[in-house]
């Protein structure tokens, strides 16, 4: 399943399986495989983009968000946390997504990560989060977690999630994006924090030859 997951940059991927699943595109290339299920975990521009949902929209995609998301984004289906959708094959759970304490990402914006179930993996996207007591009910075979500290998890942070969650597979989220987010050189310092806790993916950069 490891080798669906496509990274994007920076919190923007998609699951090249069936269905086609994108989550949090932000500048994104059009494609000629038009999105089954686009994913949008809160309304921040980097992670709600209008302009990059409708490149891959057609009129049979699903688009999934919350109620600030809905705001922006006509024509959503909106789920709170702990709600659950089956689409062909997949089954996606809402789980809740915010920083304790923090202004960036509260609690009551209601902003969402995901379980995606697929091909008997259970895949959990974190969105921009914090550690939160939610996470002691997830037990994922693959997290992607943000590791930018931007009212989200820091590094040291995501390694404690991974304590918690035991996931088999970390891919890192919130890197790459000129400007926005950690830098590749923290991607790698992440893999090498994490150790033996989980198997880290990292897609292929000039520094690394490790691969989605």
């Amino acid at each position: 399943m490891i080798d669906y997951i496509q990274w994007l940059g920076h919190g923007s991927f998609a699951i090249q399986g069936s269905p086609i699943i994108y989550i949090n595109p932000w500048r994104v290339i059009r494609t000629a495989f038009l999105a089954d299920v686009i994913l949008i975990g809160h309304d921040h521009y980097d992670h709600c983009s209008v302009a990059d949902i409708n490149k891959l929209r057609g009129n049979q995609t699903l688009v999934i968000g919350n109620e600030r998301v809905a705001q922006q984004v006509p024509d959503i289906t909106i789920l709170r946390p702990w709600q659950s959708i089956t689409v062909g094959r997949a089954s996606i759970k809402a789980v809740p997504a915010y920083y304790p304490n923090d202004l960036r990402h509260p609690q009551e914006d209601g902003g969402l990560g995901f379980v995606i179930s697929l091909n008997y993996y259970d895949i959990y996207y974190a969105g921009d989060t914090g550690i939160i007591p939610e996470m002691e009910r997830l037990h994922p075979d693959i997290a992607i977690l943000p590791i930018d500290d931007d009212g989200t998890l820091s590094q040291e942070k995501a390694i404690e999630a991974i304590n918690i969650m035991r996931p088999r597979y970390v891919i890192p989220s919130n890197w790459g994006a000129t400007g926005e987010g950690a830098t590749e050189l923290e991607a790698l310092a992440f893999k090498k924090m994490v150790g033996g806790r989980a198997e880290v993916i990292l897609p292929n950069t000039p520094s690394t030859t490790d691969t989605l």
